[in-house]
């Protein structure tokens, strides 16, 4: 049933889930390598949407996609996890946690440019001037205030970051055509693509982790790939005005930043507070108007 409060404490909730996401990718490759981190993220999602699909007594049909299932699981899982997860954790391997987490929410505007040739939308002033913004405030971030330097202050960390949010926005656009449940073929997404993570580890050379790294990687795993999906698609499901509910996403920047800070022990640099700002003003206004429009 439509609850728009019980809505509302799942987003919120979700977004405190996502919030933590940077530092605990931080923490994770501090002890583990982006493949481990990848592996053992994938090996502990899989055992909470194993369960969630168990409790909700879809597990068996989940677990017989057929052939054509399985092949759109193959070419799901190749996106993501896998090439996602090796392209973001290698940004967080080389920026700071800020740099890569603020980069990192401009996937949303990529998705918008990328939904006019791929699905048919139509692109409007504003997408540009968001645009505008949004690129402006990475820039700002990139070079850590100082933009008429042009230089970088990593340029493989920040291509690394930027390519992770053309791959989730593509990732998003290709499962438009997904018919199957979404719990259901995340899962199956995840399992595909667990030999080939754990042959990638293995080629990385595999190492058993510390129990930091372990930790990290449970949390990873377990919360920002499976619980927090499972969350927002119950809170999309019971919301009544799913545009409030949208506007939660930008609370988690700044609390992102917040637990880096408190937990990771980065300063965070002036020049990452205004491209950041930057960064969710320019999504504000994209996400504003049109809604206002539809």
């Amino acid at each position: 049933m439509k609850d728009q409060r019980q809505a509302m404490i799942l987003g919120v909730t979700t977004v405190l889930l996502w919030s933590t996401a940077a530092t605990a990718f931080k923490i994770s490759l501090e002890h583990l390598s982006r493949t481990g981190l990848m592996f053992w993220g994938v090996t502990f999602s899989i055992l909470v949407l194993v369960a969630w699909q168990a409790w909700q007594r879809r597990l068996g049909e989940t677990l017989r996609p057929g052939r054509k299932g399985l092949l759109l699981s193959l070419g799901f899982g190749l996106i993501n996890p896998i090439l996602y997860y090796i392209l973001l954790f290698g940004a967080y391997d080389l920026l700071p946690a800020q740099e890569a987490m603020a980069i990192n929410y401009t996937w949303a505007l990529t998705l918008t440019y990328l939904a006019v040739p791929f699905l048919g939308h139509r692109l409007k002033t504003v997408d540009a001037l968001a645009g505008l913004i949004c690129y402006s405030g990475v820039f700002i971030i990139a070079t850590r205030g100082d933009p008429l330097a042009f230089d970088l202050s990593n340029g493989p960390g920040v291509v690394l970051a930027l390519l992770s949010t053309l791959v989730w926005a593509f990732y998003w656009i290709f499962n438009t055509r997904d018919t199957r449940e979404p719990v259901a073929g995340l899962l199956l997404n995840f399992l595909v693509a667990w030999p080939l993570i754990l042959v990638l580890a293995l080629w990385d050379g595999w190492q058993w982790p510390a129990w930091q790294g372990l930790a990290g990687a449970a949390w990873v795993g377990a919360f920002e790939m499976g619980i927090a999906f499972v969350l927002w698609l119950l809170a999309m499901k019971k919301a009544t005005n799913t545009s409030r509910l949208s506007n939660l996403i930008f609370l988690s920047p700044p609390l992102s930043l917040g637990f880096i800070a408190l937990i990771v022990g980065e300063p965070i640099l002036g020049s990452t507070v205004v491209g950041l700002a930057l960064v969710i003003t320019g999504l504000y206004l994209q996400q504003h108007v049109h809604s206002r429009s539809q």
